[in-house]
């Protein structure tokens, strides 16, 4: 207090705590805090009054100081967390164990493994070109073939799946399902998953034909599933990735997309890679589905990307062939943010340069259409585009050859040892030279080849739009 009051009773500030004389209507301390409801004190109690509130609200700052600093450091730790989280492999590592092969003399699934790599150790036997036998389905063939136990598997346009004699054609079993098989079947211990137009995604017996489980999405699915450490995945129509329990059929996570996921999923170090008909190409964590990577690719990604120890391959429907790091990530808001970053340094504003894309290696034109699936072995990448099938080396990015059809190439190639193996529109099956680009045999089939050969144990099983399966030895 300034003086020593002769009043013998004051009005202490509810805001400022200070005394005032008795009869003071606003505090005149603080210049705004009004008086009229404040009890009196008493001289002789009013150090100790003002003490205790001193106190009072030394406490409540502390506290509120305190309160502060505890939600600001749970804030901190979240948001490092959730950076981490999401921006890196240090909380939340991908499962490296989820990856699959075929078994030695099988192609069990779309582009053999599920790196989608197109490649198989050979047999010591090398089809020649020979007919060796021919199943008729009766409607047109888009579904790849898959080899398993000595059992081919493919479907068909007449709403069937076979399963066939490999060494002699016979059918064993055939299951129909309420719309076209287009997506390739994949075997995963004794059990065959597909999708049909119907919208479902069917697990069945391998042996028997006999249904275990069925997943109901909105939209066709012809995304070939891709199988690893029990875990089905696969796009559809409705815009979604999933992934089901391969046992249950019971859904684990989905994501939603911005376009048709008629890709393939390609699975590798606990990643799956999977392009959309919205222009992106997709990197998702194999266990939680959580999103890594959404590369641009300003054209639908309709074929299956390949991946080469930590580089993803995959070519655009519009032609151009991407090679993207497949360990990059997405940073927060990019896509949204990135436009108006390039039209303000576009236009010689003080902002920095434009970093690339997440993710982004290199990019090449190959041609004006494309929806094959390329093979990545050593240096080389081989693949469809117009009616062209391409090497390139990947050191230099340069054309190593070319080999051209008499029809558009939409078939995924196969490599055995030197020997590439595709279909064309053209209605032939190829074997072409893998180091020349010569061609070295072919063979005529009464229709189009939209899908990929599968190559077992000497045999390249391809088919075709006239509605038939063929084995060529």
């Amino acid at each position: 207090m300034d003086s020593a009051p002769e009043t013998k009773f004051w009005l202490i500030c509810p805001v400022c705590h200070q005394a005032n004389p008795l009869g003071t209507k606003f505090c005149k301390h603080c210049w705004g805090a009004a008086l009229h409801t404040v009890s009196p004190v008493a001289s002789q109690d009013l150090e100790q009054v003002l003490k205790r509130r001193l106190f009072r609200s030394k406490c409540r700052r502390a506290i509120k100081a305190i309160t502060i600093s505890l939600v600001s450091l749970i804030a901190l730790v979240s948001a490092v967390y959730a950076g981490l989280y999401y921006f890196t492999d240090i909380v939340s590592k991908p499962p490296q164990s989820v990856n699959s092969s075929s078994l030695p003399g099988e192609w069990a699934m779309f582009r053999h493994d599920l790196s989608r790599s197109g490649t198989a150790d050979s047999s010591g036997i090398l089809p020649q070109g020979k007919l060796k036998w021919v199943f008729s389905t009766g409607a047109p063939i888009h579904s790849s073939p898959a080899v398993a136990d000595g059992t081919v598997y493919v479907g068909s346009r007449d709403f069937k799946l076979y399963a066939l004699d490999a060494a002699t054609g016979a059918k064993r079993w055939e299951y129909k399902v309420g719309g076209w098989v287009e997506s390739s079947p994949a075997i995963v211990n004794g059990v065959v998953y597909f999708g049909s137009n119907d919208g479902r995604l069917y697990a069945l017996d391998a042996n028997s034909g006999e249904k275990l489980w069925d997943f109901k999405a909105k939209y066709p699915i012809k995304s070939s599933p891709a199988v690893a450490d029990g875990v089905v995945y696969f796009g559809a129509g409705d815009y979604y990735v999933y992934a089901l329990d391969a046992v249950t059929g019971r859904k684990l996570w989905d994501l939603e997309t911005e376009g048709r996921v008629n890709s393939s999923p390609t699975v590798a170090n606990g990643i799956v890679y999977v392009g959309s008909g919205s222009n992106f190409c997709y990197a998702l964590n194999a266990l939680s589905g959580r999103l890594r990577l959404q590369f641009k690719s300003y054209s639908p990604v309709f074929s299956s990307p390949a991946v080469s120890g930590e580089t993803v391959y995959f070519i655009t429907a519009s032609g151009y062939l991407y090679a993207v790091d497949g360990n990059a990530r997405t940073w927060l808001w990019e896509h949204e943010i990135k436009p108006y970053w390039i039209q303000l340094w576009a236009f010689g504003l003080p902002v920095p340069t434009p970093p690339p894309q997440s993710g982004f290696l290199w990019v090449l034109r190959l041609g004006r259409t494309a929806h094959s699936s390329p093979i990545v072995t050593d240096d080389t990448l081989y693949i469809g585009s117009d009616n062209k099938l391409l090497a390139i080396d990947l050191q230099s990015q340069q054309k190593r050859w070319e080999f051209e059809a008499e029809g558009v190439i939409s078939s995924s190639p196969a490599l055995v040892d030197t020997t590439i193996y595709v279909g064309s529109e053209d209605g032939r099956l190829y074997a072409v030279d893998a180091t020349t680009g010569e061609k070295l045999w072919d063979i005529l089939t009464g229709g189009k080849i939209t899908s990929s050969p599968a190559v077992a144990d000497g045999t390249v099983y391809i088919s075709s739009h006239d509605g038939n399966l063929y084995a060529i030895k």
